[in-house]
C-alpha cells in the first residue's frame, strides 16, 4: 500500500509535468534523481503500542521495534556515545531545515499527522523554490522522514543543486535491501548524496483526528479545545502525541544519528515535518516548552545554520542562489560558492 501511495506520488509530479520538465527548472545542468519505491511499514519496522501520557490519558504511540536495525549506515554514522573517539571536531557544517511543501491534505484544511499522503502542485513548486535557495549550499547527506512528502521534498530541492549529485535513497531495513541496493562504482559513490529515512522524523501523530476537516473539528469541539490538542506542549489529541512526545523521539534521533555526522564536518539536510522540526529548532535554539508552542514553520522555506565549535547558530533563510549574506557567514560557504561559481562559467 505505501510503495502504491509512492507511485501515485510520481504519478502527481508526472501529471503536472514536473518530471519530464525538470530541465526547464535547471539553469546549469540535469540532475537524475534516484527514487526507489519501498513499502514503508514494513521497512521502518513500526508498530503500535498503549501507553500511559501526561494526564492520564492513553494515547497510541508509534515506537521502533528492539530488533529493528538502525536505518543509519554505522560507517557514516557512529552513536553518540562514541562519537568523540571517532571524530575530531570540525570547524564548521551547514545544516539545512526544510518543512515539506503544502500536501494535498494541507491544500484541503484536513489534520494529516502520520497518513502518508503526497505533495500538491503547490507543494511541488514550494520543494524546486526551496532547492534554488539552497542550491549553493553544500549538502553530503540528507535525512527525511519515512513520509513521502518530505520524500518527495528533499529529491525535489536536490534537483536544483548546482553540484549536480544524485540523491539516492539508502535501504538498510533487511541483509537483501541493504544487499540489492549497493552501488559498485566508487566513482558514482562520490557523485551520489545517501538520503536516509526515519520514522522518528515523522510528522506529530494526531490520532483521532487523522483525515478530520480542521474548521469541521473545531465548530464540534470548540476553537479552545482544539486549539489546546494542537498548540500545547504536552496534551495530546484523542490517541495521539503530543509536542512533548514527539520532540522525545525526533531529538533524540537528531542527537544519536544527525548531530555525529555534522560533528565530523558533513554538511545535512534534514526534510521533515511542522512538529518535528520545531522540536528540534526547540534543541537548537535552547527553546523553552513555552517558547516552541508559538514557533510557526512555512511549507517549503528552507532554515539554515551553522555548527561551529559544537554550537548551533541560526542564520534565517537564504532567499536565494545569489544572496550575499548568507555566503558571508562563514569562509567556509564562500568558497563553496566561488568554486561552484568557477565550475559553471
Amino acid at each position: 500500500m505505501a510503495a502504491e501511495v509512492y507511485y501515485q506520488a510520481i504519478g502527481t509530479l508526472q501529471s503536472h509535468s514536473y518530471l519530464n520538465n525538470l530541465n526547464h527548472h535547471q539553469k546549469h545542468q540535469n540532475n537524475l534523481v534516484t527514487l526507489v519505491s519501498r513499502d514503508f511499514i514494513s521497512s521502518n519496522g513500526l508498530s503500535t503500542r498503549r501507553s500511559n501520557c501526561t494526564g492520564q490519558r492513553n494515547c497510541s504511540v508509534i515506537r521502533s521495534l528492539a530488533s529493528q536495525t538502525s536505518v543509519v549506515d554505522p560507517v557514516l554514522s557512529p552513536s553518540r556515545s562514541n562519537a568523540g573517539d571517532t571524530y575530531k571536531k570540525s570547524n564548521e557544517a551547514a545544516l539545512i531545515l526544510i518543512r515539506h511543501g503544502e500536501s494535498l491534505w494541507n491544500e484541503k484544511n484536513l489534520f494529516t499527522g502520520c497518513v502518508d499522503v503526497p505533495l500538491s502542485k503547490k507543494g511541488i513548486d514550494e520543494a524546486i523554490e526551496a532547492g534554488k535557495r539552497i542550491s549553493s549550499i553544500p549538502v553530503d547527506v540528507i535525512f527525511t522522514s519515512a513520509l513521502i512528502r518530505a520524500q518527495m521534498t528533499a529529491m525535489l530541492a536536490m534537483t536544483q543543486h548546482r553540484r549536480g549529485k544524485v540523491p539516492i535513497m539508502m535501504h538498510n531495513e533487511s541483509e537483501q535491501a541493504r544487499s540489492w541496493s549497493q552501488v559498485f562504482s566508487e566513482d558514482t559513490k562520490k557523485q551520489s548524496i545517501p538520503v536516509i529515512a526515519s520514522w522518528q522524523l515523522n510528522e506529530r501523530m494526531y490520532g483521532e483526528l487523522q483525515g478530520l476537516n480542521k474548521q469541521e473539528t473545531a465548530d464540534r469541539y470548540g476553537k479552545e479545545q482544539v486549539h489546546e490538542w494542537r498548540r500545547s506542549y504536552d496534551i495530546p489529541p484523542p490517541n495521539g502525541e503530543s509536542l512533548e512526545m514527539c520532540a522525545e523521539r525526533a531529538v533524540a534521533y537528531f542527537r544519536d544519528q544527525i548531530e555525529p555526522q555534522l560533528l565530523s564536518g558533513k554538511n545535512v539536510m534534514i526534510s521533515a515535518h511542522g512538529n518535528s522540526l520545531r522540536s528540534i529548532i526547540m534543541y537548537l535554539d535552547k527553546l523553552t516548552s513555552q517558547e516552541v508552542i508559538s514557533l510557526e514553520l512555512s511549507t517549503g522555506i528552507p532554515m539554515l545554520y551553522i555548527f561551529k565549535e559544537g554550537r548551533f547558530i541560526r542564520r534565517g533563510s537564504p532567499i536565494g542562489p545569489s544572496e550575499a549574506g548568507v555566503y558571508a557567514y562563514t569562509r567556509r560557504l564562500a568558497l563553496y560558492k566561488q568554486k561552484l561559481d568557477n565550475m559553471f562559467q
